[in-house]
C-alpha cells in the first residue's frame, strides 16, 4: 500500500542534485545525480524520497501533486555570503568607476564601506528591515532558499546590534532561512582612522563579547586586506571571536595576496571568501584544511575587473569551492544567483555541474548546514526549485532571465502557483 505524504513533485524532465553532507572536492563537484522523469516525495518540512516518477507514485500518494513535466528540479540555492542589510546605495560610485577611479581609490578617498556606514547608522531598524525584505523577496524568487547575512555597516556596538536585530527579524518575517554573521571587523570606522589600534581593542575587549552575549550571530567575519585588517591584527581578533564561541569566516586575498587563505586554514575557519589574489601557498593551505573556498564572481564582474578567483585551479587542486552572490551596495549589487552561476562558468572556468554543486551543497557546508540543506536527499529539508527548462544546463545558458517557476521551502510552495 502506498504511503501518504504531503506533496509529490512528479514527471520532472530531470531531478538534478549533488549528494552528501560534506563539501565536494575535485572531480566530485561535477558528479551530479540526475534522474530522468524524476520525482520527489515530501512529508512536512522534509524529503521522504527521491527517485523515478513511476516508483515514487507507486510507493507514495498525496493530495497535492505538482506536475513538473518538461521542467527541471534542483535544490534551492544556499547563498553563503551576503551583505543585504544596509541603507542608501552607491550608484554614484558605480558611475565614478565607469569614469576611471577604481574600488580601492574610492574607498581610500572616504567612499566605499564607510559611505554605507554613514547611511546605515542614520537609518532606523524599520527602514533597514523594509528594504532588506524587498531584496530577500527578489532573491527567493530567483531560487535562493537559505541565506547568510552579515552585519558590518554599523562599526560600533550600538549599530552592529541594530543590524543583527534586523537580521533576526528577517528570519521570522519571510520563508528564506537566515544565518547571521557579525562583521564588526569590516573596516576601521572613520572616527578611529587616526587610532586604528583603539578600534581593534574595542572589538576584542567589548564588541565581540557583547554580540556573543546577545546570541544574535552564529559566525564572525573579518576583512583581511591591506588598508583594512592585517594578518597579524586579524589573527588576534579571530582568536578572541573563537574564544567567544563564534564560528569563523574570512574575507581573504581579494585585492592583494595578503596570506588570508593561510590564516583561514590556521584558525580553523569554516570558509574563506573572494580569493581573487590567492597564491599557490594559499591554495595549498586550503587544500589541506577543511576550509570551504567561497568564490564571488559577481563581485569582480560588477567592479569591471579582468581578474577572477582561480576557481578552476582550486577545484583541480582538490579545494572545496562554493559560490555566493556577495550582494552588497558597493562592489556587487547582484541579487540573482542564476546570473552568478553564468559568470562563474564564463570567467572562473567552472562547468555548469560544478557551479550547481558549488551553489548548493558546498555553499551549505560553508554555513555548516550540509546535513540539512544543499541537496535533494531523504531526510534533508525540502528546499527545491522547479525551473521552466528541460535540461539543467539551460539554467546557466539563459543569462539574465528568471526561469524559476516554483520555489518550495521546507515543504511549502512559497513562489509560484500550483
Amino acid at each position: 500500500m502506498a504511503k501518504k505524504v504531503d506533496l509529490i513533485i512528479a514527471n520532472a524532465s530531470q531531478v538534478v542534485t549533488p549528494l552528501g553532507k560534506k563539501p565536494l572536492r575535485g572531480a566530485q563537484m561535477s558528479k551530479l545525480h540526475i534522474i530522468e522523469n524524476g520525482a520527489v516525495a515530501i512529508s512536512g518540512e522534509r524529503i521522504t524520497a527521491v527517485g523515478a516518477t513511476e516508483k515514487i507514485l507507486h510507493d507514495y500518494k498525496a493530495e497535492n501533486v505538482i506536475d513538473a513535466s518538461g521542467k527541471v528540479v534542483t535544490p534551492g540555492f544556499v547563498d553563503c555570503h551576503t551583505h543585504i542589510v544596509f541603507a542608501g546605495n552607491r550608484a554614484n560610485e558605480f558611475e565614478m568607476r565607469t569614469l576611471g577611479p577604481n574600488y580601492r581609490d574610492i574607498a581610500l578617498s572616504g567612499g566605499g564601506i564607510l559611505s554605507t556606514v554613514m547611511d546605515t547608522r542614520g537609518a532606523s531598524e524599520e527602514e533597514l528591515k523594509t528594504s532588506a525584505l524587498k531584496r530577500l523577496g527578489r532573491m527567493l524568487a530567483s531560487g535562493t532558499t537559505t541565506i547568510e547575512i552579515k552585519s558590518g555597516y554599523g562599526l560600533n556596538i550600538e549599530n552592529e546590534l541594530k543590524l543583527l536585530r534586523v537580521i533576526a527579524q528577517l528570519s521570522r518575517l519571510q520563508p528564506v532561512d537566515v544565518v547571521a554573521t557579525f562583521m564588526g571587523a569590516h573596516a576601521v570606522p572613520d572616527e578611529y582612522r587616526q587610532d586604528r589600534t583603539k578600534y581593534i581593542r574595542l572589538l576584542i575587549d567589548e564588541m565581540i563579547s557583547e554580540v556573543a552575549k546577545s546570541k544574535l550571530a552564529e559566525f564572525f567575519d573579518i576583512f583581511v586586506e591591506e588598508n583594512f585588517f592585517s594578518v597579524a591584527e586579524s589573527r588576534d581578533i579571530l582568536k578572541a571571536a573563537k574564544q567567544a564561541g563564534f564560528k569563523l569566516k574570512l574575507h581573504a586575498d581579494q585585492l592583494t595576496s595578503t596570506g588570508g587563505a593561510q590564516l583561514a586554514a590556521e584558525v580553523g575557519a569554516i570558509s574563506a571568501a573572494h580569493l581573487v589574489s590567492v597564491n599557490a601557498s594559499g591554495i595549498s593551505a586550503l587544500k589541506n584544511s577543511d576550509v570551504v573556498a567561497v568564490v564571488l564572481p559577481g563581485c569582480a564582474f560588477f567592479l569591471g575587473s579582468n581578474r577572477h578567483a582561480p576557481a578552476r585551479e582550486m577545484i583541480d587542486e582538490g579545494v572545496p569551492v562554493a559560490l555566493a552572490t556577495d550582494c552588497n551596495p558597493g562592489s556587487c549589487m547582484i541579487e540573482s544567483f542564476p546570473i552568478v552561476l553564468t559568470i562563474a562558468c564564463l570567467y572562473c572556468g567552472m562547468s555548469p555541474a560544478e557551479a550547481l554543486s558549488a551553489a548548493t551543497l558546498n555553499s551549505a557546508c560553508a554555513l555548516d548546514r550540509g546535513a540539512e540543506v544543499g541537496s535533494l536527499e531523504t531526510g534533508k529539508l525540502a528546499d527545491a526549485v522547479i525551473w521552466n527548462v528541460s535540461h539543467y544546463r539551460e539554467i546557466f545558458y539563459f543569462f539574465g532571465i528568471n526561469l524559476v517557476e516554483i520555489v518550495i521551502k521546507r515543504g511549502k510552495v512559497v513562489v509560484g502557483i500550483v
